[in-house]
């Protein structure tokens, strides 16, 4: 992906927004399919690296939450990527079951236009 391939930084140097927490889209390292987007904070991150799955911030529980926790359809992470702005992610995953909680395979199964 690109010509820095290499070029890491620390979870420090991310842009939050106002309430700590910074978009992450979820790609399916397979596929190419994009399965949702979701909101994670610092400490969510430091899970996910940790633990080699996702875990992210519900905004609307206020609590973290870990992908397929109650469904088992977890998302094994294989890459963390952070656009150029350092304002958004992009995690590719190999996921396991569906990432939809409304069973589909992507949360964008519908189409606007």
């Amino acid at each position: 992906m690109g010509e820095e391939k290499n070029n890491k930084l620390n979870i420090s140097d991310l842009k939050f927004n106002e309430k700590g927490l910074i978009p992450a889209i979820v790609q399916d390292k397979k596929t190419g399919d994009v399965l949702m987007i979701a909101y994670m904070n610092e400490e969510s991150i430091k899970i996910t690296l940790d633990e080699g799955r996702t875990c992210f911030y519900s905004r609307s529980r206020q609590k973290l939450w870990r992908k397929g926790e109650t469904s088992g359809h977890i998302q094994k992470v294989k890459n963390i990527y952070y656009d150029c702005d350092r304002d958004a992610l992009l995690v590719v995953v190999q996921q396991e079951g569906v990432a939809c909680h409304t069973g589909n395979w992507s949360c964008f199964y519908r189409k606007l236009i």
